[in-house]
């Protein structure tokens, strides 16, 4: 058996998007070489995530929250779909980043209800969070969103 060595030819490439050609491959080996390349590529990607919640009245995550539909189990999921962005400028600070939730009164709770320090940002402010279901009760929640590498599938 005889294995030709493959070619790699750049089509286009700059500082933030490369498209390449390798060929010719043996059967089975592109899908290998793009599933390892995925993976290494994935484990370096830099971003942002909530890390810490702290919910007002909330003992533990089976806990009810007074006045909102959701249970605080899926509050906190509800949380794991809101996508933060730290700005570039402020992405070399040491320390986590707060961010708060404060809403009293019925309605919904949607990611434009955060209030995001400087240089943080909801990429998705349409994301749904809670309902507050009376006009009386209150939804406080503080978290903190940290920087790190790699990415885990929700």
């Amino acid at each position: 058996m005889e294995l030709t060595e493959p070619r790699i030819t750049t089509l286009e490439e700059n500082p933030t998007y490369g498209k390449f050609v390798v060929e010719p491959l043996e059967r089975g080996y592109g899908v290998t070489l793009g599933n390892s390349l995925r993976r290494v590529l994935l484990s370096s990607i830099e971003g942002a995530a909530i890390t810490y919640v702290k919910i007002d009245k909330v003992l533990h995550e089976f806990s009810t929250i007074p006045g909102v539909k959701e249970d605080t189990t899926e509050l906190l999921l509800n949380l794991k779909e809101l996508y933060v962005k730290v700005h570039r400028q402020w992405a070399a600070r040491p320390e986590p980043f707060t961010l708060r939730i404060a809403r009293k009164g019925e309605g919904q709770v949607t990611g434009a209800d955060v209030e995001c320090p400087a240089g943080v940002e909801v990429v998705n402010p349409e994301a749904y969070i809670a309902t507050i279901a009376d006009e009386d009760a209150s939804l406080n929640i503080e978290m903190t969103v940290e920087i790190g590498k790699g990415y885990v599938l929700p």
